[in-house]
């Protein structure tokens, strides 16, 4: 089976699968009972294609509008082959047209409407810019501050105009259409035919009530099973509602009634001023108003990959792109369904998440069963026929055939499409998704929030964790705990920097609060706040400790370049242009980097003199105490430049004087260490990729428990440059890499894959590990210092960006993929037990012991119901005692196997034997003995069944019963089970074919059932081999 699954349905990866191969397993999948029920879960072929159409649209669109705008912008500035090139694109004429105001924006206050200004943005049109007085023009029409922004008052009204910042999503499905959805099952819409042909055949010859009885039975049983599933898929639909929301909270830092504050995309409105930085994702869209090299990458929107420069000249900034590079604030113009954005995630959300490996093998191994099942179920149906023709001809009436021969055959009927009901196993995998959104939510309120579902499934397989160190190792906040200026080293926790010399310290501060991607702002309660990433906060209290103030130092400089801090350069730096007329750059990062860029010092005295080797030596030697003690450390330098330096001139990579070393303590998290021995335990090896110094990397990484003796920490350099020979030898050895790039990580997580066949997951914050996100099995972006450009990558949020998190979510992984194990072995079991019984006893005795009625009931006892017991068991800490499933390995296991059989064999003789001595053995006489007897067959069917339900908890722990009033869950439907078959026994007997039975009768069946649990632990000490089957990358 596992071979022919490989084959037929190993194509669906968890993750990028093509839609090639998406389409392929659907047409794989023979025998559906209903395919909107089947396949609702999946991914939405047709939205998708349209989807991709959209972009392929805009990109032309675009494309277009950029010539234009070029041609426009020439145009405006007198070039006649630009005027030419303007008119046949656009077919209008160099005169601007008049525009009309709609009365009704009019009235509301506003000068421009939000088509127009839509308009000007999507189609980069300069020309209508330039009519309407340029972007300080249209802030002035939309009634909003460039500085300040806008104010709180008239906010309705505004919203009212230009519409909010939401797409279009469909409505929530009430709770009838899942009930419609049910009813579309092939097999109960015939069943429910045969219901009603009973009905009008048994009325017909034995009258009402008695003759409707059957009919009645089997429509009151449709109508359980259909209810019961659809509350079941309507709770699932509500689940996956409410992470959705959560998936889409993005917030962003707005500036609202002159005060800085973050605020949710979906607050917006046309006048906002939003502040962008690396890794945003553009919320609306808008028009550039201030910022340094702003590089957008549009692909998102368009496909295109090349990165588009913003300035004053290209200003328009369009909604859901990614600010790839620089920073800048925008004006906010257009939202939500008027941009092309809204539009396209409008078609996106109906395109649906792909389905996971899991799914599209458990609908493989239900199309596999199906087939068997039907073969079955016509065979038996020809049989009891067969049976029922033989007779009438023995007795010689085969050309008389009355009203009783009518309902026979249609029982026999009946009981062959109930054998097709049980045996297509329509809940396998339906019971993946049940369970993935029950971990889902859990998970969410463990801090970690699923963007894929597949991401579950996977992260219970992983083999390996590659770690950042800052803010998942550590807490992420930060102090200036050391520092070193002017040669003399100071412990800021018992001192003030207060001995640095004058002129130096000038220096210092300017440095601080000039070379900075933080702000230190007042915020709406009058408090300070600092705004930025941890290390620029820690920094800027370092300056106001010192006695800077940083308005005041941005007040006095006007800036003229920024190079926004790069993971790969691992350094930031600014151009400023002092009011004496002087050019100084100052340069921030890696310690070891930015010394190397330094030739001169900055001495005791506060003097600048060379950097001679031994000051050079004493310098390295202060990174190396500080980075001993678990410190980050960063350098300050400057360098005075030439005056003819433009915007557009790089900062310099040499001659800088230093200014400082400071050392920056950032804890190591509580519980990391337990963590990560506990990830130990589950074979799972983790890995540390930092940008950090190496001696800092290794301090924290001993602390953690993640460095051991015979590991290996590697510099990203010394990565780079070795050979593939080398890097197979040392790959599996390293547990450190500082210093890295985001290549060096990319480069490690594809060799662990595609080498050594490692399943991979991976953290990442920054715009630049967006590809190591992508490759990596499992993406793990930090929900608080992660940038959205991370998170959109990612397929899971760490919301707290805690390691100790990342760990839960492994076990909840493990214990999705053991629960889909545990309900696959017990659906499994009662389609074997179900299909042999009945076509045994059609052959051999020409009857079915379990009527249509009954077998509904335990369709659903092993459909919805056991999924629900089974796939929503809660996580424990024997899962992460266990070596991990990796790319090795069956999912339907030899031990699932054995299990199976064993169980289904006990089963299977139980009911053989009732069959054939039940009567004498319960001294069983007169007209009612059948029925008596097969009350008993099918009730102690289904105690089998709800003890194996036990068994199925654990698939080679002999204790079952371990943490299982834990569940209430699982206990609710044991319980719910128990007690609807004693209703159905005692008090349903007409409608269910049944006769209520003694109290010893009960004993008896209860016994029997309860009999498979000692069987279950004989049958685990049988030993089996652990087949170890190379598949493909998480081909379970």
């Amino acid at each position: 089976m596992e071979s022919y699954l490989k084959e037929n349905f190993g194509g669906v990866k968890p993750k990028h699968s093509t839609g090639e191969n998406l389409k392929r397993w659907r047409t794989l999948c023979g025998v559906v009972k209903n395919r909107k029920r089947r396949f609702r879960f999946t991914a939405n072929l047709l939205k998708r294609d349209e989807a991709a159409a959209m972009r392929r649209s805009n990109q032309e669109k675009l494309r277009v509008a950029v010539l234009v705008s070029k041609a426009a912008f020439q145009f405006l500035q007198g070039d006649f082959f630009s005027t030419t090139f303007f008119v046949i694109y656009t077919g209008a004429q160099p005169e601007q047209e008049d525009y009309t105001l709609p009365e009704k924006v009019k009235a509301a206050g506003f000068d421009i409407c939000a088509d127009e200004v839509a308009t000007i943005v999507e189609n980069h049109d300069p020309k209508k810019l330039k009519y309407h007085g340029g972007v300080d023009g249209i802030a002035k029409k939309l009634k909003t501050s460039t500085t300040d922004g806008l104010s709180t008052e008239g906010l309705s009204r505004r919203q009212e105009i230009f519409g909010i910042n939401k797409f279009t999503e469909a409505a929530q499905r009430s709770f009838w259409v899942f009930v419609w959805e049910a009813l579309q099952d092939t097999t109960l819409m015939v069943l429910a035919a045969c219901a009603f042909v009973s009905l009008i055949v048994g009325i017909a010859t034995e009258g009402w009530p008695k003759g409707a009885h059957d009919g009645l039975g089997i429509v009151a049983s449709i109508l359980l099973v259909v209810f019961v599933t659809a509350t079941s898929d309507y709770r699932q639909s509500l689940q996956f509602k409410d992470l959705d929301k959560e998936k889409k909270k993005i917030s962003i830092q707005v500036t609202r009634n002159a005060y800085r504050q973050k605020m949710s995309i979906y607050e917006l409105l046309p006048g906002d001023i939003v502040h962008l930085a690396i890794g945003d994702q553009v919320p609306a869209d808008g028009l550039f108003l201030s910022g340094f090299s702003v590089s957008i990458d549009e692909s998102s929107l368009t496909g295109e990959s090349e990165p588009i420069m913003v300035s004053g000249d290209h200003p328009y900034l369009l909604s859901g792109t990614k600010v790839q590079d620089g920073s800048c604030k925008m004006l906010v113009t257009t939202v939500g369904m008027r941009t092309q954005w809204g539009k396209l995630m409008a078609t996106l959300s109906e395109g649906g998440d792909d389905e996971t490996p899991l799914q599209v093998k458990l609908n493989g191994v239900a199309s596999i069963i199906g087939k068997i099942g039907l073969f079955f179920a016509i065979v038996t149906f020809a049989v009891l026929v067969q049976k029922l023709v033989t007779r009438k001809i023995l007795e010689g009436s085969h050309w008389r055939w009355s009203g009783d021969d009518a309902l026979e055959l249609l029982e026999y009927f009946a009981i062959a499409v109930t054998i097709v009901v049980v045996a297509v196993p329509e809940g396998l995998p339906l019971a993946v998704t049940l369970s993935l959104a029950f971990a889902m939510k859990k998970m969410m309120n463990d801090k970690a929030l699923v963007r894929h579902l597949a991401a579950c499934e996977t992260m219970g397989s992983a083999t390996t964790i590659c770690s950042d160190k800052t803010g998942t190792l550590t807490t992420n906040r930060m102090t200036v705990v050391k520092a070193c200026i002017c040669t003399k080293t100071m412990d800021l926790t018992k001192q003030v920097a207060n001995e640095v010399p004058n002129n130096a310290l000038k220096l210092l501060i300017q440095s601080i609060f000039t070379n900075t991607g933080g702000e230190v702002v007042v915020n709406q309660h009058g408090t300070r706040e600092m705004l930025g990433t941890p290390t620029e906060t820690a920094i800027l209290e370092f300056g106001l400790s010192l006695g800077g103030n940083f308005q005041t130092e941005r007040q006095k400089y006007k800036i003229v370049r920024v190079e926004p801090f790069n993971s790969t350069k691992k350094l930031m730096g600014v151009v400023l242009q002092l009011p004496e007329g002087v050019i100084r750059a100052h340069c921030k990062g890696a310690s070891e980097i930015i010394l190397a860029n330094c030739d001169k010092m900055i001495n005791a005295n506060g003097e600048v003199v060379n950097l001679d080797d031994v000051s050079l030596n004493q310098l390295k030697g202060t990174i190396d105490k500080f980075a001993g003690e678990a410190l980050r450390t960063l350098c300050l330098a400057y360098k005075d430049l030439e005056n003819d330096v433009s915007p557009e001139t790089p900062i310099p990579a040499s001659g800088y004087t230093c200014i400082g070393i400071v050392g920056i303590k950032d804890p190591v998290r509580p519980g990391v260490k337990e963590s990560v021995a506990l990830c130990h335990a589950a074979g799972i090896t983790v890995r540390m990729v930092t940008g950090d110094n190496i001696n800092t990397a290794k301090a924290i990484a001993k602390e953690c428990g993640i460095l051991t003796d015979d590991g290996v920490a590697i510099e990203g350099p010394d990565f780079r440059e070795k050979g593939l020979d080398e890097l197979y030898r040392l790959i599996p050895k390293i547990q450190v890499m500082a210093r890295s790039s985001p290549l060096d990580k990319h480069t490690l997580v594809k060799h662990l894959r595609t080498t050594f066949g490692e399943v991979v997951a991976v953290t990442g914050d920054g715009t630049n590990d967006a590809p190591a996100l992508h490759e990596a099995d499992i993406g793990l972006a930090m929900g608080i210092a992660g940038t959205e450009v991370a998170k959109e990558s990612a397929d899971v949020i760490i919301l707290d960006d805690n390691f100790s998190t990342i760990v839960t979510v492994a076990k909840w992984g493990r214990s999705v993929y053991i629960n889909i194990q545990k309900f696959v072995q017990f659906q499994l079991t009662v389609n074997v037990v179900a299909l042999i019984v009945n076509f045994t006893s059609a052959c051999l005795t020409g009857s079915a012991p379990l009527t249509a009625v009954q077998l509904l009931w335990v369709n659903m006892i092993m459909d919805t119901l056991g999924a629900l017991a089974l796939a929503t068991e809660p996580p424990n800490d024997e899962l992460m005692k266990r070596p991990p499933v990796g790319r090795k390995g069956n999912f339907i296991s030899n031990a699932m196997w054995r299990n199976i059989l064993g169980q289904s064999l006990y089963q299977f003789v139980v009911i053989w034997l009732l069959q054939s001595k039940g009567k004498s053995f319960f001294g069983l006489y007169g007209d009612d003995s059948d029925l008596i007897l097969n009350t008993l067959i099918f009730n102690a069917f289904v105690f089998c069944q709800l003890f194996n339900e036990i068994n199925s908890r654990e698939m080679e722990k002999e204790d079952v019963t371990d943490g299982i009033w834990d569940n209430n869950v699982f206990v609710s439907v044991i319980s719910a089970t128990f007690v609807f078959q004693v209703i159905i026994v005692e008090y349903l007997g007409t409608f269910a074919n049944t006769s209520p039975l003694t109290i010893i009768q009960w004993l008896f069946s209860i016994f029997i059932g309860y009999l498979s649990m000692p069987i279950a632990v004989y049958l685990k000490r049988i030993p089996v081999c652990i087949e170890t089957v190379d598949l493909d990358p998480l081909d379970y």
